[in-house]
């Protein structure tokens, strides 16, 4: 027993260090330890292979879709935008390829630091990174010079501030020539280039109010902002395509590329617009705005057979390759007054109640009125702008003299329920629809509506609206023998491809007849014609143009007073419209000047009459049409 205690007591041996304790090496002991190291090896075996069938079988579609998406990259083929262009095919508006410089200022400090662990700048690598704080003040200082002029000065402390700013992404510079891009960030590499498309507009100012501008409207998304480019930006845009494609180590792996979508390019616009044309009237609104001292000015030229638009001026046009915060600072803008402001026309809408008299055989030219100094209408009394007793003048005279009440005298005789059809069939109320953004229809009352005082006002031009393209529009219509012509600005619309898109037919309506229409035109060169004793003159012998008969009409409509809410005494938009030749119709034009203190040309009074002179006088001799073939006809205002 002695011997087999000891025995056993000699297989435990103690661990040195620690004499207290003892290591068991017996054989039970090592099967025991044997028996749990396999236990274990099995269960994590287990575990390993249960795991692999989760991920080879239950998780197989989800994990390979999720590799896919980690390497599958779905890259844009942008759209290029549509050209628009003038009558001759000249450009207004096209799409420059241009780059932009960006930066990620969050990680930016980040980026520099690593770049400079790694590459630091030594004589031996002068193109190497320098310290972060170093590299940020080298990109401000330097990156502006290296810009050689290519875009609008670029101010140290804006890059600065934005490169530390918090923002995730930035745009440093835009409208960037792409190599100039590429050397900037090939010295700095912690920036990035995009690519960009510039929209260029060469003619600067001129017809800016109609074409307007393309740029950011938010959200980083590029669209039109103003005019047409805001109002047709659907179709001048286009559809951007994409193509898919397996990205690895950056770059596309052969044999990947799938699922291409091309993009299809915008349409490109023709427009009825003369650039000289509008270039030179634009000049002369400004000039008019300026020696007049109005609030503003505007003319537009039709074609006096098509209704075309030739020319359509504001002044304070802005330029949307200029500094534009600088130049709405000094009161510029994009405003396209002559289809977006209305405004009454005053005598210059007298034409309708002519028209409407003559094509109801209420009077003839030669009828001679004992017109009072004021009358007596539907309980409202209107009186002329001058005072005088009872004076024996023609129906043309009326018109020459710009008579109030020889006017109303005459559209009682039409009546309201006719006068109503009349400013019906020549547009009044009712939009152009020319193709532009915030076009105003203006305001007429319906004929229900009308009060005791409405017909004592609507036929010599006041309490209703219009813009100037529908003022003109009148004269149009008398200048085509009495057929109005919906005015139109798109001549035409063309397909990526080069196909013609069709356009509707502007709609057409048959005003007055023929004769009438002659007729009117006839009397309203009245409005011209000069006299040394006064007696023949009209209002506005100033528009007249040498060697041309003309016809036309003179406007002066009281504004209403924002403080009293009613017509104003000494505030007033002054109108003129005018029909050149007016023995051989080619243009009508319509010039509307607000609140002017002098005449368009500096002179005294407050008329427009000699700005339509400059600007018919210039489109007759640009288009090369031919003298009149005879002297306008002495006509008879007042009877002697």
């Amino acid at each position: 027993m002695e011997q087999d205690r000891t025995g056993r007591r000699n297989t435990r041996r103690g661990v040195p260090g620690n004499s207290w304790r003892t290591l068991d090496t017996s054989p039970g002991r090592f099967q025991i330890r044997g028996t749990v190291v396999v236990v274990v090896v099995v269960v994590v075996a287990l575990v390993l292979m249960a795991r692999l069938v989760q991920v080879q079988l239950l998780q197989q579609d989800g994990l390979a879709h999720s590799a896919s998406e980690q390497r599958t990259v779905q890259t844009p083929l942008y759209a290029d935008r549509g050209a628009v262009t003038d009558r001759d095919g000249r450009d207004l508006a096209y799409t420059m390829k241009a780059s932009m410089i960006v930066a990620f200022p969050n990680q930016l400090e980040t980026y520099m630091a690593d770049r400079y662990k790694i590459d630091k700048r030594t004589e031996d690598n002068p193109d190497g990174a320098l310290p972060p704080d170093e590299q940020l003040d080298e990109i401000v200082d330097e990156l502006p010079d290296m810009l050689e002029g290519d875009t609008g000065a670029v101010k140290k402390e804006d890059l600065r501030e934005a490169l530390t700013s918090d923002s995730n992404y930035v745009r440093l510079v835009q409208n960037v020539d792409p190599d100039i891009a590429e050397r900037i960030i090939a010295r700095w590499p912690e920036l990035s280039t995009e690519n960009q498309d510039v929209r260029q507009y060469p003619n600067g100012a001129v017809g800016a109010n109609i074409v307007g501008k393309y740029g950011w409207v938010g959200d980083g998304v590029e669209g039109g902002q103003y005019g047409l480019e805001l109002s047709q930006d659907a179709r001048l845009q286009g559809t951007n395509g994409s193509v898919t494609s397996d990205v690895g180590n950056d770059a596309v792996i052969p044999g990947t590329v799938r699922d291409r979508h091309p993009a299809v390019n915008g349409d490109s616009y023709q427009l009825t617009l003369d650039t000289d044309a509008q270039a030179y009237i634009q000049q002369q609104v400004q000039q008019a705005k300026d020696k007049s001292g109005a609030e503003s000015a505007s003319a537009v030229v039709l074609d006096a057979k098509s209704a075309e638009v030739i020319a359509m001026a504001t002044s304070d046009t802005i330029n949307p390759m200029g500094d534009l915060d600088k130049q709405v600072d000094q009161g510029k803008e994009f405003t396209n007054r002559v289809v977006e402001n209305a405004f009454e026309p005053g005598s210059v809408a007298k034409v309708m109640t002519a028209a409407a008299a003559i094509e109801e055989g209420k009077t003839t030219p030669d009828e001679v009125l004992q017109v009072p100094g004021t009358i007596e209408m539907s309980g409202v009394t209107v009186k002329d702008a001058w005072d005088h007793g009872v004076v024996p003048y023609t129906t043309t005279g009326v018109f020459g003299k710009s008579s109030n009440v020889g006017t109303l005298m005459l559209a009682d005789r039409v009546g309201e329920d006719k006068f109503s059809e009349y400013l019906h069939n020549f547009g009044i109320g009712q939009a152009s629809d020319l193709g532009l953004p915030s076009e105003t229809a203006g305001y007429v009352p319906d004929l229900d509506q009308w009060s005791g005082g409405t017909f004592a006002n609507l036929p010599i031009g006041q309490g209703m609206s219009m813009n100037l393209l529908q003022m003109t529009s009148i004269y149009q219509a008398l200048a085509n023998d009495g057929v109005r012509v919906a005015p139109s600005l798109i001549s035409s619309v063309t397909s990526p491809d080069g196909t013609e898109i069709p356009q509707d037919d502007p709609e057409e309506t048959r005003v007055v007849s023929p004769a009438t229409a002659r007729t009117v035109v006839d009397m309203f060169r009245a409005v011209n014609q000069t006299d040394p004793t006064g007696v023949q003159q009209g209002t506005a012998p100033a528009a007249g143009i040498e060697g041309y008969q003309t016809a036309g009409k003179t406007g002066t409509a009281q504004q209403i007073d924002p403080d009293t809410k009613a017509y104003s005494n000494s505030n007033y938009w002054i109108t003129y419209a005018g029909i050149a030749p007016a023995d051989d119709p080619r243009f009508v034009v319509g010039i509307m000047l607000d609140n002017p203190q002098r005449s368009s040309d500096g002179s005294g009074g407050q008329s427009a009459a000699p700005l339509f002179h400059d600007v018919g006088s210039w489109l007759l001799d640009h288009y090369n049409v031919p003298l009149s073939a005879t002297e306008a006809p002495r006509l008879i205002l007042e009877a002697q």
